[in-house]
C-alpha cells in the first residue's frame, strides 16, 4: 500500500517550490490535511481531545510520515501521538534571508523570504 506524506500545516503543498515537493515525496504522496484554528481560550483538556480527533482523521490516510506545524501547544499533543505510534513526525526547516528597504519619508520596509532547506523528525 502507498504511504502518504501529510502535510499538516496552514501552507498548502500547491504553493511550496520543488524542492520541498521532492523532498515530501521520499515519504509518499503527498496528502494535505489542513492545520486547524486552535482557540487561544482552549484549556489542555480541549487541546488533546483536538489533537486525538484530528489524529484519527490523520490515521484513516495511512501516513509514512506528517508534517505537523504551526500552534505549538497542539503541534506538542499530537506529535506525541504520532511517535507514540512510530510514525514519522516531521518540521521544515528553512533559511530565513532578509531584504530591508528605505523609503522616501525614511522609514523602512523588511521583506523576509523563508527558503525550504529539509524536513527534520522530531
Amino acid at each position: 500500500m502507498q504511504k502518504v506524506f501529510v502535510n499538516h500545516t496552514n501552507h498548502p503543498s500547491a504553493r511550496w517550490n520543488a524542492e520541498q515537493i521532492s523532498a515530501a515525496k521520499f515519504y509518499g504522496e503527498i496528502q494535505d490535511f489542513p492545520f486547524p484554528a486552535i482557540n487561544p481560550r482552549a484549556d489542555r483538556a480541549d487541546i488533546i481531545e483536538l489533537a486525538k480527533e484530528n489524529l484519527e482523521k490523520i490515521l484513516e490516510l495511512k501516513p509514512g510520515a506528517v508534517l505537523c506545524q504551526g500552534e505549538f501547544n497542539y503541534t506538542f499533543a499530537l506529535v506525541e501521538r504520532l511517535k507514540a505510534l512510530g510514525i514519522t513526525a516531521l518540521a521544515a526547516t528553512s533559511e530565513r534571508v532578509v531584504s530591508v528597504e528605505i523609503l522616501p519619508d525614511g522609514s523602512s520596509r523588511q521583506i523576509s523570504t523563508f527558503r525550504f532547506v529539509r524536513f527534520r523528525e522530531y
